[in-house]
């Protein structure tokens, strides 16, 4: 009975973290040069499993990419598929659906990884919003430094985020 109980709590909050996710976002990748670099790109990125659709402007060097509804999204695995194409992420504004996620001093869980809102003080996040990562791997190195802060207390993958 006891094993019951805890397998039905289990369940029952990954049914509600799955509810809660990236939906899409808007990946600028540095270094583009040709419609071949744009399409390799490309193809390394759709071998993600959680990705469902990606559309790419040549113009602006960016791709939108439409995220598959309930698949946890690992947005270290988005950056490592560019690095591995020969590129790097200039800068990555996903949006999250916060709908169903609780924050915490400007804090919060998804996919086992934890996110912390930068500039979040005073901000009331519900609904889709979008943020921009401000790890490196993710945006350039000005903007990592202003944001980011070694905090002893944080174990695991943090990644820092504004709104």
């Amino acid at each position: 009975m006891k094993t019951l109980k805890i397998f039905l709590i289990i369940f029952i909050a990954s049914i509600t973290a799955a509810k809660a996710q990236f939906t899409k976002a808007e990946l600028q990748v540095s270094g583009l040069t040709c419609s071949m670099c744009s399409k390799a790109t490309e193809k390394s990125l759709r071998t993600l499993n959680f990705i469902g659709d990606i559309k790419a402007d040549l113009n602006r060097n960016v791709f939108v990419i439409t995220f598959k509804k309930d698949v946890p999204v690992n947005l270290d695995q988005i950056s490592k598929k560019v690095q591995n194409a020969g590129f790097f992420v200039n800068n990555l504004k996903a949006t999250f659906n916060f709908d169903i996620v609780k924050v915490n001093n400007n804090a919060f869980n998804y996919g086992g990884d934890s996110y912390r809102v930068v500039n979040g003080e005073g901000k009331t996040l519900a609904g889709p919003v979008t943020v921009t990562v401000v790890d490196k791997g993710f945006a350039p190195s000005s903007v990592y430094k202003k944001y980011t802060t070694a905090d002893k207390a944080e174990t695991g993958r943090v990644y820092h985020i504004s709104i």
